[in-house]
Protein backbone atom coordinates (compact mmCIF):
# COMPACT_ATOMS: atom_id res chain seq x y z
CA UNK A 1 0.00 0.00 0.00
CA UNK A 2 1.17 3.44 -0.72
CA UNK A 3 0.83 6.44 1.22
CA UNK A 4 -0.06 9.75 0.21
CA UNK A 5 3.22 11.80 1.31
CA UNK A 6 2.29 15.17 2.69
CA UNK A 7 4.30 17.94 0.84
CA UNK A 8 7.04 19.31 2.89
CA UNK A 9 7.38 22.81 2.51
CA UNK A 10 10.43 24.61 3.82
CA UNK A 11 11.11 27.40 6.01
CA UNK A 12 8.80 26.85 9.06
CA UNK A 13 9.74 29.75 11.08
CA UNK A 14 9.64 31.96 8.20
CA UNK A 15 5.46 31.18 7.50
CA UNK A 16 5.22 31.03 11.07
CA UNK A 17 5.95 34.54 11.07
CA UNK A 18 3.74 35.56 8.04
CA UNK A 19 0.93 33.62 9.32
CA UNK A 20 1.26 35.05 12.55
CA UNK A 21 1.72 38.64 10.80
CA UNK A 22 -1.11 38.49 8.51
CA UNK A 23 -3.77 37.38 11.29
CA UNK A 24 -2.46 40.01 13.75
CA UNK A 25 -3.33 42.76 11.03
CA UNK A 26 -6.77 40.43 10.08
CA UNK A 27 -7.87 40.66 13.60
CA UNK A 28 -5.45 42.35 16.14
CA UNK A 29 -2.74 40.96 18.41
CA UNK A 30 -5.38 40.19 21.49
CA UNK A 31 -7.37 38.19 18.90
CA UNK A 32 -5.06 35.30 17.82
CA UNK A 33 -3.73 32.48 19.78
CA UNK A 34 -1.05 30.59 18.99
CA UNK A 35 -3.34 27.61 17.32
CA UNK A 36 -4.79 30.28 15.10
CA UNK A 37 -0.94 30.78 14.07
CA UNK A 38 -0.27 27.07 13.31
CA UNK A 39 -3.21 26.25 11.53
CA UNK A 40 -2.57 29.15 9.04
CA UNK A 41 0.90 28.14 8.56
CA UNK A 42 0.26 24.63 8.08
CA UNK A 43 2.09 23.64 11.40
CA UNK A 44 1.65 22.31 14.39
CA UNK A 45 1.80 23.91 18.30
CA UNK A 46 5.17 22.16 18.39
CA UNK A 47 7.18 23.65 15.64
CA UNK A 48 6.16 27.13 16.93
CA UNK A 49 7.30 26.71 19.81
CA UNK A 50 10.45 25.08 18.30
CA UNK A 51 11.08 28.38 16.82
CA UNK A 52 9.42 31.00 19.70
CA UNK A 53 8.81 31.30 23.34
CA UNK A 54 5.51 32.75 23.05
CA UNK A 55 3.71 34.26 20.02
CA UNK A 56 5.10 38.32 21.16
CA UNK A 57 8.62 36.28 19.97
CA UNK A 58 7.54 36.15 16.66
CA UNK A 59 7.59 39.88 15.74
CA UNK A 60 10.81 39.81 17.98
CA UNK A 61 12.59 36.82 17.01
CA UNK A 62 15.70 38.59 14.53
CA UNK A 63 16.57 40.81 17.40
CA UNK A 64 19.44 38.81 18.49
CA UNK A 65 20.80 38.45 14.85
CA UNK A 66 20.28 41.80 14.61
CA UNK A 67 22.24 42.35 18.15
CA UNK A 68 25.19 40.50 16.96
CA UNK A 69 25.33 42.26 13.74
CA UNK A 70 25.86 45.66 16.07
CA UNK A 71 28.50 44.42 17.57
CA UNK A 72 30.08 42.86 14.55
CA UNK A 73 29.70 46.24 13.48
CA UNK A 74 31.25 47.99 16.50
CA UNK A 75 34.25 45.90 16.20
CA UNK A 76 35.11 47.03 13.14
CA UNK A 77 34.81 51.13 13.73
CA UNK A 78 37.86 53.24 13.67
CA UNK A 79 39.36 52.77 17.16
CA UNK A 80 39.80 56.59 16.79
CA UNK A 81 36.12 56.91 16.66
CA UNK A 82 34.91 58.66 20.24
CA UNK A 83 32.12 56.71 21.75
CA UNK A 84 28.93 58.45 20.53
CA UNK A 85 30.49 57.79 16.67
CA UNK A 86 31.38 54.19 16.90
CA UNK A 87 28.15 53.79 18.26
CA UNK A 88 26.71 55.78 15.44
CA UNK A 89 28.38 54.24 12.71
CA UNK A 90 27.35 50.28 13.99
CA UNK A 91 24.19 51.02 14.49
CA UNK A 92 24.20 53.21 11.05
CA UNK A 93 25.99 49.74 9.46
CA UNK A 94 23.45 47.16 11.56
CA UNK A 95 20.40 48.96 10.49
CA UNK A 96 21.51 48.78 6.66
CA UNK A 97 20.63 44.87 7.18
CA UNK A 98 16.83 45.76 7.80
CA UNK A 99 16.38 46.67 4.34
CA UNK A 100 14.44 43.37 3.85
CA UNK A 101 11.95 44.24 6.25
CA UNK A 102 10.68 47.08 4.43
CA UNK A 103 6.83 45.70 3.74
CA UNK A 104 6.59 44.51 7.35
CA UNK A 105 8.00 47.15 8.82
CA UNK A 106 5.18 49.89 9.20
CA UNK A 107 2.21 47.12 10.38
CA UNK A 108 5.03 45.79 12.67
CA UNK A 109 5.53 49.33 14.03
CA UNK A 110 1.41 49.89 14.17
CA UNK A 111 0.92 46.54 15.60
CA UNK A 112 3.78 47.42 18.78
CA UNK A 113 2.00 50.87 18.70
CA UNK A 114 -1.26 49.23 19.48
CA UNK A 115 -0.53 46.70 22.39
CA UNK A 116 1.08 47.92 25.69
CA UNK A 117 2.26 44.04 25.92
CA UNK A 118 4.34 44.79 22.89
CA UNK A 119 5.42 47.70 23.73
CA UNK A 120 6.60 46.43 26.46
CA UNK A 121 8.42 43.67 24.52
CA UNK A 122 10.17 46.49 22.33
CA UNK A 123 11.33 48.35 25.51
CA UNK A 124 13.31 44.92 26.40
CA UNK A 125 14.75 44.07 23.30
CA UNK A 126 15.94 47.89 23.56
CA UNK A 127 17.34 47.53 26.32
CA UNK A 128 19.22 44.86 25.75
CA UNK A 129 20.41 45.87 22.55
CA UNK A 130 21.70 49.20 24.51
CA UNK A 131 22.80 47.14 27.12
CA UNK A 132 25.53 45.29 24.23
CA UNK A 133 26.49 48.85 22.56
CA UNK A 134 26.92 50.06 26.09
CA UNK A 135 29.69 46.96 26.56
CA UNK A 136 31.27 46.79 23.68
CA UNK A 137 32.10 50.98 23.53
CA UNK A 138 33.76 49.94 26.97
CA UNK A 139 35.52 47.40 25.63
CA UNK A 140 36.88 49.53 22.94
CA UNK A 141 38.22 51.61 25.89
CA UNK A 142 34.97 54.06 27.22
CA UNK A 143 34.56 54.94 30.37
CA UNK A 144 31.77 53.71 31.63
CA UNK A 145 29.44 56.99 31.72
CA UNK A 146 30.38 57.68 28.01
CA UNK A 147 29.78 54.21 27.12
CA UNK A 148 26.22 54.73 28.76
CA UNK A 149 25.37 58.53 27.54
CA UNK A 150 26.39 57.32 23.75
CA UNK A 151 24.96 53.78 23.71
CA UNK A 152 21.35 55.68 24.66
CA UNK A 153 22.14 58.58 22.69
CA UNK A 154 22.92 56.11 19.84
CA UNK A 155 19.83 53.76 20.01
CA UNK A 156 17.70 57.17 20.36
CA UNK A 157 19.09 58.41 16.45
CA UNK A 158 18.50 55.01 15.22
CA UNK A 159 15.30 55.03 16.53
CA UNK A 160 14.60 58.35 15.05
CA UNK A 161 15.98 57.56 11.83
CA UNK A 162 14.09 53.67 11.39
CA UNK A 163 10.72 55.77 12.41
CA UNK A 164 12.32 57.87 9.25
CA UNK A 165 12.82 55.27 7.27
CA UNK A 166 9.72 52.83 7.48
CA UNK A 167 7.95 56.34 6.40
CA UNK A 168 10.61 56.65 3.36
CA UNK A 169 11.82 52.96 2.29
CA UNK A 170 13.70 54.36 -0.71
CA UNK A 171 15.77 57.01 1.52
CA UNK A 172 19.28 56.36 2.42
CA UNK A 173 19.37 54.91 5.97
CA UNK A 174 22.92 56.45 5.92
CA UNK A 175 21.62 59.92 5.68
CA UNK A 176 18.56 59.59 7.52
CA UNK A 177 21.10 58.44 10.92
CA UNK A 178 23.09 61.79 10.46
CA UNK A 179 20.01 63.89 10.39
CA UNK A 180 18.86 62.28 13.19
CA UNK A 181 22.04 62.76 15.00
CA UNK A 182 22.56 66.66 13.70
CA UNK A 183 18.60 66.94 15.51
CA UNK A 184 19.96 65.16 18.55
CA UNK A 185 22.50 67.30 18.52
CA UNK A 186 21.15 70.68 17.68
CA UNK A 187 18.55 69.79 20.30
CA UNK A 188 20.87 69.35 23.40
CA UNK A 189 22.89 72.18 21.93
Amino acid sequence: MIFPMSRWEPDPKGRLQRAAMELFLERGYAGVTVADITQRAGLTKRSFFNHFADKREVLFADSEAFQRTLTDALAAVDPAADPLEAATAALTQAGRSLAGYGQVAAPRRDLIASSTELQERELVKMASLCRALQDGLRARGAMPAAARFAAEAAITVFNAAYDDWIDHPDADFAALMMRALDQLRTAVG
